[in-house]
C-alpha cells in the first residue's frame, strides 16, 4: 500500500502452500482531534512525572519496574528483561489452521482489523487461497505472534485482497447473560408489535459508512472554531424517555398514524442530512489547523 508503512511481514500457509504478506492497519484514530494538557498560568505544556504514592516525591525512570500487586502494598517486581523472556518466539508465520463458515465466529470476539496483502513474489499463491475461499464462502482460523503476544486472527476475502481481524480470547469476553441478567422479561404483542415491525419496514435501507458522521468529533471542532471566535455552542437539547403509558401513542406517531403526526412535515432519508463522513474529517482537521495557528498568538497576547 503506498503511502503506508506495513505494521507486519511474514507468510500465510496452509499445508504446504505459502505465500509472503504485509498487514497494514485498516483503521486508525490518528486523524481525531487531540488535546494537549496546559498549564493555565503559564501557557505551557504539562509534561507527565511518576510520583512515589506515599512519599509524593519523582521517581526517576531508571527505578520504575513492572509490579503485580499480591496485596493492598505488596508486590512482586518484574523487570524488563524477565519481560521480554516471556514474549513467544516468532517464526513470522500465520499458519491456516482451519477453514469455517464466514458467519462463524460472534463478532463480539472482533478486535482489530488489517488489510493483509502480497509481496511482490506471492501473487499467484495469495490469489489461489483468497479466490478458494471466496468460491467455498469461508475464512480461515490462523495464529501466530504479532506485537509481542501470541494472536487468534479470522482472514476473510475483501476485494483484491484479505482482512485479518485480530479476536480477543474467550476469557476477555464478558458473559452476555450477566450483562442481560438485569433486563425484564417483557413480550411485545398485538398492535405495538405491528407498528414497531411498520416502521422498521420503513427504514430498511443498506449501510454506507460515508453518510455517517463522528458527531463528537464535529462537536469538538464546533467548540475548537468557536473558542476562537469569541461565540458560544447551544445548549444540548434534552432527550425525553418515551414512557410505557406514552409507548403506543409514539409508536402511533413514528408510523402516522396520528393527527399530531399529520401536522409535521414529511421527515427525508435517514441519511440525507447525515453530512459526509469524509467533510467532518476536513473540518477537524481545519479546526487542529485553525488551533495550531491561534495558539501562538493567544500565548504572546
Amino acid at each position: 500500500m503506498a503511502g503506508h508503512r506495513a505494521q507486519w511481514k511474514g507468510f500465510l500457509k496452509v499445508g504446504e502452500v505459502s505465500c509472503g504478506v504485509a498487514l497494514y492497519t485498516a483503521a486508525s484514530t490518528s486523524d481525531r482531534i487531540a488535546f494537549n494538557t496546559i498549564n493555565t498560568a503559564t501557557g505551557n505544556r504539562v509534561n507527565r512525572v511518576f510520583v512515589d504514592s506515599e512519599t509524593e516525591e519523582p521517581v526517576p525512570k531508571e527505578n520504575q519496574v513492572k509490579g503485580f500487586e499480591l496485596e493492598n502494598g505488596r508486590y512482586v517486581l518484574i523487570n524488563p528483561e524477565e519481560i521480554a523472556a516471556t514474549v513467544p518466539e516468532s517464526n513470522k508465520t500465520l499458519e491456516i489452521e482451519a477453514f469455517i463458515s464466514c458467519g462463524a465466529v460472534d463478532d463480539v470476539y472482533f478486535d482489530k482489523p488489517y488489510y493483509l496483502t502480497p509481496d511482490k513474489t506471492s501473487g499467484d499463491a495469495f490469489a489461489l487461497l483468497r479466490d478458494g475461499m471466496k468460491a467455498d464462502k469461508v475464512a480461515a482460523i490462523a495464529r501466530t505472534v504479532l506485537f509481542r503476544r501470541m494472536r487468534t486472527v479470522l482472514i476473510r476475502p475483501h476485494g483484491k485482497g484479505l482482512i485479518a481481524t485480530n479476536l480477543q480470547y474467550d476469557y476477555e469476553v464478558r458473559s452476555s447473560q450477566k450483562a442481560f441478567e438485569t433486563v425484564p422479561k417483557i413480550k411485545i404483542e398485538g398492535e405495538m408489535l405491528d407498528l414497531a415491525k411498520h416502521i422498521i419496514s420503513t427504514k430498511i435501507g443498506e449501510f454506507d459508512p460515508a453518510t455517517f458522521d463522528d458527531r463528537y468529533e464535529e462537536a469538538l471542532a464546533d467548540l475548537v472554531k468557536a473558542k476562537l471566535e469569541g461565540k458560544s455552542l447551544p445548549k444540548r437539547k434534552k432527550v425525553e424517555v418515551s414512557q410505557p403509558n406514552d409507548l403506543l401513542a409514539a409508536l402511533r406517531e413514528s408510523a402516522g398514524l396520528s393527527k399530531k403526526s399529520e401536522d409535521k412535515p414529511k421527515r427525508t432519508a435517514v441519511n440525507a442530512n447525515a453530512g459526509s463522513g469524509r467533510q467532518r474529517a476536513a473540518q477537524g482537521a481545519a479546526a487542529k489547523s485553525a488551533a495550531s495557528k491561534a495558539a501562538p498568538q493567544r500565548k504572546a497576547g
